[in-house]
């Protein structure tokens, strides 16, 4: 089934409405890049919000990585700063709980989703819950110069995210982000893929852990959502096509694909078209042969 399995959100009249739904962003800080290398969490953050921009839940904190801390010029993060806070297995059946129900969220997923493979679902995270990537997203609906969490958010709403670097700080302008988008959209975003799985019973049972967050949680770091001025494509991109460097020569290819699909979906209803008028030209002939014949 796979850790996530990735829908994505489209002003096509498919799916669910995309302010209807719950979701669950979050954000990891962690030593390294890749956990094949050896890569441990060492934060975790998960904001629990509405797609109308209410705060639901939050929830961070530390957790010891059990390894030697890299990356510290990044998240500020030491060895001393970790003591006392939970193992990532002890935070699995808290995480199970925020992601229930939900579609889970992150500006570049793809990173999240690896370290939830290879530390959580191991520990007993239930795979399978549904996902959404903000960064595919952006770059499939709005025409932006970059596309990184704090530059988008500056260059659409002119505010700096607060707090980077902390996994809350960063889920919190993620979630900021997200409902932003599905509330200056110029028509009704909405999401398509699988839908949300609820969880309860499925993960390990929560048991008494003492939490350590860097972030205090509430409503501090949250601004009410905004307008935004920006360029949103005139055909929408493939959101699998827009993963990874999102070069020119990348960003070409996907608007061309899209200049395609948007050419067969033309020829499909025009052809859908001219088929519903040849039949009703048939069907208007029948009848009136038909009432010929009867007051002959």
């Amino acid at each position: 089934m796979g850790t996530l399995r990735t829908g994505a959100l489209t002003r096509r009249r498919v799916g669910t409405p995309a302010a209807d739904l719950e979701y669950a962003v979050l954000d990891v800080e962690t030593t390294g890049l890749d956990p094949r290398e050896g890569a441990r969490l060492v934060e975790i953050a998960v904001v629990r919000v509405r797609g109308d921009g209410r705060i639901v839940d939050e929830f961070s904190t530390l957790v010891d990585p059990r390894a030697p801390i890299g990356g510290r010029e990044f998240h500020g993060i030491g060895e001393s700063d970790v003591l006392g806070a939970p193992r990532a297995e002890e935070i699995v059946p808290r995480i199970a709980r925020l992601l229930s129900g939900a579609v889970v969220v992150g500006h570049n997923l793809d990173f999240e989703e690896r370290f939830l493979a290879s530390e959580l679902v191991p520990a007993g995270l239930p795979e399978g819950q549904s996902g959404l990537c903000t960064l595919r997203a952006l770059r499939s609906q709005l025409d932006l110069a970059r596309y990184s969490l704090p530059r988008a958010s500056y260059l659409l709403s002119g505010d700096w995210p607060t707090g980077q670097h902390t996994a809350l700080g960063d889920a919190r302008a993620c979630a900021k982000l997200l409902v932003e988008m599905i509330g200056n959209a110029p028509g009704e975003l909405r999401y398509t893929g699988p839908a949300p799985r609820f969880l309860q019973g499925d993960a390990p049972e929560e048991t008494p852990v003492r939490w350590k967050p860097r972030t205090a949680s509430g409503a501090g770091g949250w601004a009410p959502r905004g307008s935004w001025s920006a360029r949103w494509r005139p055909r929408e991109l493939d959101a699998r096509l827009c993963g990874g460097a999102f070069r020119d020569a990348e960003r070409e290819a996907a608007e061309q694909a899209a200049r395609r699909e948007t050419l067969v979906r033309e020829r499909w209803a025009l052809a859908a078209g001219l088929t519903g008028g040849v039949a009703a030209t048939v069907a208007g002939g029948l009848l009136l042969r038909m009432a010929g014949a009867a007051r002959g």
